[in-house]
C-alpha cells in the first residue's frame, strides 16, 4: 500500500500488489465504499499473475477528506495522478457503479498507451438522472432520498442500502450475507459525510455520453438485469451502443453488487475478456 499526493494536496491511498512487471489491473470502487470492496477480485487476479491496484477515492476510505473536488473531473484527474506516479502502461481498468463512471471519464482522457481495456460493472453511465433527453432515467427525488439518508442518519442508511437493494437481499429467497452488509457499512463509515453527500450529484447527474464515444479501447459492459440501484435498461445497453468497441454481457437476475454476491461468475468472465 502507498499514497499519491495530487496537485491540490490531496493524499490518495492505494493498494498495489503483485509483480512490478505484471500487467496492471486497476480497480475503481463504487459509492460510498473503498478499495476494500475489491478484495475478492484483487486476490483472484493476483493469483493469475497480474499486478493489482485499487485506490480510495478522495473523501472515501483512507484518502484525504477534502472540502472540494467531489466531481467526476477531479476523480479522473486523481486517477491520472495515480497512473503517472505508478508509471502504468497497458493497464486494465475495472469500475463498479460510480467507479464505472470514473473509469469512463479517465479512459476518455488517458494518455495513449496507458489503457489496454476497460470493464464497466453495474456502472452509472451514460446518465442516471431522468431528463428530457434521458426519459428512462431515475427522477431527482430518488437521489434527493440518498442525500437525505446521508445527511440525517448516515449510519442507519448505510445499513439499509446493503441490507436491501444493493445486494438484492430484499428479494424473496435471497441468501443474505451479514458479512457483506457489515463490510459495506464499515467501508462507508470510514469516508467523509460531505464527500458522500456531494458524490450523489456526481454519480447521478454526470452525463458520460461523450466520454463513451471517445473511448477507443475494447470495453466490457457487464450488468445484472435485477440491478435495483442502476437500472439495467437505461444504462448497460445504452453504454454499449455508444462505445466504439463495446461488448455487452447481461447477467439474468443478478443484483447491483454482483461482484460480491457472485464473484465465481463474474471473475472468470472478466478474466476471459482481459485475455481475449
Amino acid at each position: 500500500m502507498g499514497t499519491v499526493t495530487t496537485d491540490d494536496g490531496t493524499t490518495i491511498f492505494y493498494k498495489d500488489w503483485g509483480p512490478r512487471d505484471g500487467q496492471p489491473v486497476v480497480f475503481h470502487h463504487g459509492w460510498p465504499l473503498s478499495a476494500d470492496d475489491w478484495d475478492n477480485q484483487m486476490l483472484f487476479f493476483l493469483a493469475q499473475g497480474y499486478r493489482v491496484i485499487a485506490h480510495d477515492r478522495r473523501g472515501h476510505g483512507r484518502s484525504t477528506q477534502t472540502p472540494t473536488g467531489h466531481d467526476m473531473d477531479t476523480y479522473a484527474a486523481d486517477v491520472i495522478a495515480l497512473a503517472d506516479a505508478l508509471d502504468l502502461h497497458g493497464a486494465f481498468h475495472i469500475g463498479h457503479s460510480t467507479g464505472g463512471g470514473e473509469v469512463a471519464r479517465y479512459v476518455a482522457r488517458a494518455e495513449p498507451g496507458r489503457v489496454a481495456k476497460a470493464v464497466l460493472v453495474g456502472a452509472v453511465p451514460p446518465l442516471m438522472l431522468k431528463t428530457e433527453s434521458n426519459p428512462g432515467g431515475l427522477p431527482i427525488e430518488t437521489f434527493d432520498a440518498f442525500r437525505r439518508g446521508v445527511a440525517t442518519n448516515r449510519a442507519q442508511f448505510f445499513i439499509d442500502v446493503p441490507s436491501g437493494p444493493f445486494y438484492g437481499f430484499n428479494r424473496p429467497g435471497a441468501k443474505v450475507s451479514q458479512g457483506l452488509i457489515d463490510n459495506w457499512w464499515r467501508q462507508a463509515m470510514m469516508g467523509a459525510a460531505n464527500a458522500h453527500y456531494e458524490c450523489v450529484k456526481a454519480f447521478s447527474e454526470t452525463d458520460f455520453t461523450e466520454d463513451l464515444k471517445q473511448i477507443d479501447v475494447p470495453v466490457l459492459v457487464a450488468h445484472g438485469t435485477d440491478d435495483q440501484v442502476v437500472p439495467y435498461e437505461d444504462s448497460a445497453p445504452l453504454s454499449a451502443g455508444l462505445l466504439k468497441n463495446g461488448t455487452l454481457k447481461s447477467y439474468e437476475g443478478l443484483p447491483h453488487g454482483m461482484l460480491s454476491t457472485n464473484p465465481d461468475v463474474l471473475n472468470p468472465d472478466i478474466l476471459a475478456f482481459l485475455k481475449s
